[in-house]
């Protein structure tokens, strides 16, 4: 039994597999888009979708992240040490980059379809560095979108990552 015969069994769409995996942190569109292709989802589709659920958690961070650390701050020592974590992550040298240019800097960190970057970090950044949502909000979604166009040229072939 392989995945898609999992997912087939337990009654969740290729698209929706494609959804949600593209809203986990870490994995989000780089990931999604290839496994949507190999759900058996065609590239623009898989793209579409995957850029939807990348997109969706990024209000929800930028509103709401810092709420939720001061709440596990006070939860455990290892909360507080994850919390500094996620502070020394979101404040860290490509923090620097994204305050230098704003704009710019969050849209490029987000479009860039590196380890590392993508919408959860350049969400996590704004909120770290107090940028209104409709400051940054624009640069993600747009972020967002470049990195699943590249994402989806290498998944389909039409440009190569490694030589």
């Amino acid at each position: 039994m392989d995945f898609v015969d999992i997912i087939s069994d337990i009654g969740v769409g290729k698209a929706m597999v494609t959804f949600v995996v593209s809203m986990l942190p870490v994995i989000e569109l780089r990931g999604a888009i290839p496994i949507g292709v190999g759900l058996g989802l065609p590239v623009w589709q898989s793209a579409l979708i995957a850029m939807a659920g990348n997109i969706l958690p990024a209000p929800f961070i930028i509103a709401f992240v810092r709420v939720v650390m001061d709440w596990l701050r006070e939860k455990s020592e290892r909360a507080r040490r994850f919390v500094a974590w996620l502070e020394r992550k979101g404040t860290g040298k490509k923090a620097d980059r994204v305050r230098q240019a704003e704009f710019w800097g969050l849209l490029l960190f987000v479009a860039v379809p590196l380890p590392g970057t993508g919408a959860w970090t350049g969400a996590l950044i704004a909120a770290l560095l107090n940028m209104r949502m409709s400051k940054a909000l624009p640069p993600i979604v747009i972020g967002v979108l470049i990195a699943g166009l590249l994402v989806s040229l290498a998944t389909a072939g039409v440009i190569t990552v490694f030589f």
